[in-house]
């Protein structure tokens, strides 16, 4: 309880360490449902997986660095061998056709008001001091699983559950492929990895042409963010490779250039499978046949607006400097 009372500690970051609880209790639910689920042909490995993570979740704040380090570990050997599965339970509480017809006669277009909350909370907690957007984001998931009660008395908490339970069995071990990418661009960071690359970028580029230092940035970040799979966590690491000594130093401003340089990431983004959330959940979820349909779909966009964002910092950047 020491952490909850001490004053030092904001309001959001301990609402925020609530809901961390909470979604590790939803883990370990949904580890015990699996297991318990004979038609599941894996329910050993993916009940390790969900509760271990659950633990991960709930306890990681007082848990030993390498207890939390060794749950890790052992919650990432079922999925490498691909003992992560869902059965036949999970399926079965998907909502009929005749049931989607009915709420959508019912409730139309209203639908939407619950996930717009999430985004307004979210706002809503950026702006104010002590509660940060995370936490707001959690506050609107109540506030919509609030609003769906109110648009039907059947969606009980264990509707909440058991549903929260399906999508997580659906997705599998690919939800925490978002986290542990996120992880991996700080791990880059502290290991010094920008610092390689800028040596091996110097050696191959003038450091005295901004125009080359901002086309490498440009494609360094969509590549890199194709192998991490997240533009945030590529940006620190190729900020202080190639940004900071081939493009900050000539004195353009760091907030444009950090903008436009993330948006060169979202373009790695699109093609590759290490964003999972965006290019591969859609497919375990639409259950298409085609494991990589959606990045397909995405090369031609993401390939135009590489050049376009590289254009646009590149006669933003001139001009800027006179």
């Amino acid at each position: 309880m020491e952490f909850f009372m001490d004053p030092e500690v904001t309001f959001g970051n301990k609402a925020l360490e609530v809901f961390y609880i909470v979604m590790g209790l939803m883990s370990i639910y949904a580890g015990i449902r699996n297991y318990r689920d004979k038609t599941n042909p894996a329910r050993v490995g993916t009940a390790v997986f969900w509760c271990s993570l659950g633990v991960v979740l709930a306890l990681g704040r007082w848990l030993p660095s390498l207890v939390s380090g060794v749950l890790v570990v052992v919650m990432v050997l079922p999925a490498v061998f691909g003992k992560v599965k869902s059965g036949q339970a999970s399926a079965d509480d998907a909502p009929t056709t005749q049931e989607v017809a009915v709420n959508y006669q019912k409730i139309g277009t209203k639908i939407f008001i619950p996930a717009l909350c999430l985004g307004v909370f979210a706002i809503s907690g950026a702006l104010i001091p002590g509660v940060g957007a995370l936490a707001g984001c959690c506050f609107g998931v109540v506030a919509a699983a609030i609003i769906l009660f109110v648009y039907s008395r059947s969606n009980t908490p264990l509707v909440f559950l058991n549903d929260s339970e399906r999508l997580l069995s659906a997705m599998g071990a690919l939800s925490m492929l978002p986290m542990l990418l996120a992880s991996l661009g700080a791990i880059f960071t502290a290991a010094g990895v920008g610092g390689v690359i800028a040596e091996m970028v110097g050696a191959v580029i003038p450091s005295d042409n901004l125009a080359i230092g901002i086309i490498v940035f440009g494609i360094g970040m969509m590549l890199f963010t194709m192998i991490m799979g997240n533009a945030f966590a590529a940006i620190t690491v190729m900020t202080v490779g190639i940004g900071a000594p081939f493009v900050l130093i000539f004195g353009v401003d760091p907030s444009f250039i950090g903008i436009l340089a993330l948006s060169c990431g979202y373009c790695g983004t699109l093609l590759t499978p290490m964003a999972a959330n965006f290019n591969i959940v859609p497919v375990a979820l639409l259950e298409m046949n085609d494991r990589m349909g959606v990045i397909k779909k995405q090369v031609l966009t993401a390939l135009v607006m590489i050049v376009f964002q590289i254009g646009y910092m590149l006669i933003a950047s001139f001009m800027m400097l006179g």
